[in-house]
């Protein structure tokens, strides 16, 4: 079988999108994906999305983890397919279409970068040495002073295999204070089992426990081995995250053709 592909990276966070508006690639297994998104037998790709039609929607965001299994909401993912929707002729101001943890909106600012409207979030769990949140993928969010020396690898397969996050994952993040209202954040991923440069929903969770409003609106800078992002939001006085916005850049990177073995 011939597929024809189109990949894009967000902030370094990279993916394959195929065009299966006609449900052609469908029935493609968890083998097959894992194949494409590995880096030295196939494309390579940190995940790989499918471009479907969706009733009341532009469009629906299937997503599936570098490993091959269908995966939860992705931010850079979700913001690489909104340029892919505008690169296929779908032009308007306000995108809306569906994912993985439901309806979203984006919109392609004056700057060409893509505004992803992400859900509210209205628990945060506070531990003694970490936070836990779901910002549309769990995140464990560890904050430390040097992060850039941390072997972000070793230290987050060990958090995300640990006996309270073994069975459905966890992504790990480590993130560095670096400014009133910037933070510098590294991700290891789940379903990646690795570092990846940047992660979407990650940069969300740290921005968010990051607040320097303590009430009302906030503008987080954060930087990524991959880029910068910037994450906009209203913390409300009972804690409750609302009008969540990730911002940042999203670029074809190639296109192409590959066969796989059905």
């Amino acid at each position: 079988m011939t597929i024809s592909f189109v990949k894009y990276q967000g902030t370094g966070n990279d993916f394959i999108i195929l065009d299966n508006r006609d449900g052609k690639y469908t029935a493609l297994t968890e083998k097959q994906i894992a194949w494409l998104c590995d880096r030295k037998f196939g494309i390579g790709a940190d995940g790989l999305m499918l471009f479907n039609l969706k009733d009341g929607y532009d469009f629906e965001m299937v997503y599936f983890n570098a490993d091959g299994r269908p995966g939860s909401m992705c931010g850079n993912g979700g913001r690489c397919i909104i340029r892919y929707a505008s690169d296929l002729g779908l032009h308007q101001f306000t995108y809306r279409f569906w994912a993985p943890d439901g309806a979203h909106e984006a919109e392609i600012d004056n700057r060409n970068e893509i505004r992803l409207k992400m859900k509210d979030v209205d628990k945060i769990d506070d531990h003694d040495s970490y936070v836990v949140l779901d910002t549309g993928s769990p995140h464990f969010i560890k904050f430390a002073d040097d992060v850039m020396n941390i072997d972000v690898v070793e230290t987050g397969r060990d958090i995300r295999n640990s006996k309270p996050f073994a069975a459905a994952g966890i992504n790990v993040n480590f993130v560095e204070n670096t400014g009133e209202d910037s933070i510098l954040v590294r991700t290891y991923e789940r379903g990646v089992e690795d570092e990846t440069l940047s992660c979407g929903t990650g940069v969300t969770a740290a921005a968010l426990v990051s607040a320097h409003n303590a009430r009302g609106f906030n503008r987080v800078e954060v930087k990524t081995p991959g880029g910068n992002l910037s994450v906009e939001f209203n913390k409300m006085d009972d804690g409750h995250f609302e009008n969540i916005w990730l911002c940042g850049p999203a670029e074809k990177v190639f296109i192409g053709e590959i066969e796989v073995d059905m």
